[in-house]
């Protein structure tokens, strides 16, 4: 069960924090997510802030963010462990952390954690792939989602592909409990960047409804990049334009309609590196929030009929695990 805290307020979370075996901290670049994790992997006390890594600069910023998201527990409860993932670990960050390499598990990454300055916290390092004649690609912070997917569906670990949607999104091949090699696809800060820096955003409304949704639109968008044969994205954006200025489809859907076909792109691609890997038999599992995750599980059953298992806040339970391999959680904590 996951609840929302203020900073500070540790006695309205006394019986969280009587529970807690961690606490787990997911800072990525915008922003920072504190937990309480319990001794099942799940979120006893949830807390956010906007002060992410790429605000933040030296050691005596990030303490102080530390202390304001939870300074209180860490004072209520001392014997607990503090570790973090993403991009606090990058070489913009409290400590730069180096990647683990792929093929890795739970334990190469455990074995790959550095302590902060102060001795607060354990950073967990993210991912590198290299090989197969291919530039090298990265993760800081997905890593931890994927263990903890792993953790919380037994199913996944043999064999899966999951995928994590988000600005950079990631899709992992995993086997045997080790992720093997991983793909980035720059699709969330691609279609923010065509919205907002590009011609085709001057037909869209500067402001869409959070609760809108075009499905027909967003639909299209997929089905479009799903039969583009021999066109290339780089073409097929274009029309995010061009059914605008023609009146073939209301500027109000335009955004939909893009973010289908950029979506669309991804998982033509990425189904087709899943079926290379010969994986297309295993199951897919998309990580992380329930409404991006729902326009990929759309975009699937369009798509191909793929059906995908749906996890979301798979972080504090990979932060568990990860603690564990670390051996500064026991195991069988109760």
């Amino acid at each position: 069960m996951v609840s929302a805290a203020t900073p500070g307020n540790a006695d309205g979370n006394a019986a969280a924090l009587a529970a807690a075996r961690l606490i787990g901290i997911d800072w990525g670049s915008t922003g920072l997510r504190a937990f309480l994790v319990g001794a099942d992997g799940l979120a006893l006390v949830e807390r956010a802030t906007a002060q992410g890594a790429a605000t933040l600069s030296g050691a005596a910023a990030y303490a102080a963010v530390l202390d304001q998201a939870a300074g209180d527990w860490m004072r209520a409860r001392p014997d607990l462990p503090v570790l973090a993932c993403g991009m606090v670990g990058s070489q913009y960050g409290w400590v730069d952390v180096p990647y683990a390499a792929c093929p890795a598990d739970a334990q190469a990454l455990a074995s790959g954690m550095r302590r902060t300055p102060d001795g607060a916290a354990l950073i967990i390092p993210g991912l590198l792939k290299e090989g197969g004649g291919l530039p090298p690609d990265l993760m800081r912070g997905e890593e931890t989602q994927i263990v903890g997917a792993l953790q919380r569906r037994a199913e996944l670990r043999e064999q899966a592909c999951i995928v994590l949607p988000g600005t950079h999104s990631k899709w992992a091949q995993v086997r045997g409990g080790r992720v093997e090699r991983f793909a980035t696809h720059m699709t969330g800060e691609l279609y923010a960047v065509l919205r907002q820096h590009s011609v085709l955003g001057r037909l869209m409304p500067e402001a869409k409804d959070a609760g809108s949704f075009d499905e027909e639109a967003y639909c299209e968008g997929v089905e479009m990049a799903r039969d583009a044969g021999h066109l290339g994205m780089s073409h097929q954006i274009f029309s995010a334009r061009s059914l605008g200025v023609t009146g073939r489809m209301p500027t109000s859907a335009l955004a939909d309609y893009l973010s289908g076909l950029l979506i669309g792109h991804e998982l033509r691609a990425g189904l087709d590196w899943r079926a290379e890997a010969k994986l297309d038999h295993a199951p897919l599992a998309l990580v992380g929030s329930p409404a991006l995750c729902a326009r990929y599980q759309l975009a699937l059953q369009r798509y191909s009929g793929v059906p995908a298992l749906v996890l979301d806040n798979t972080a504090p339970a990979g932060l568990l695990s990860l603690a564990q391999a670390a051996g500064v959680v026991k195991e069988n904590a109760a």
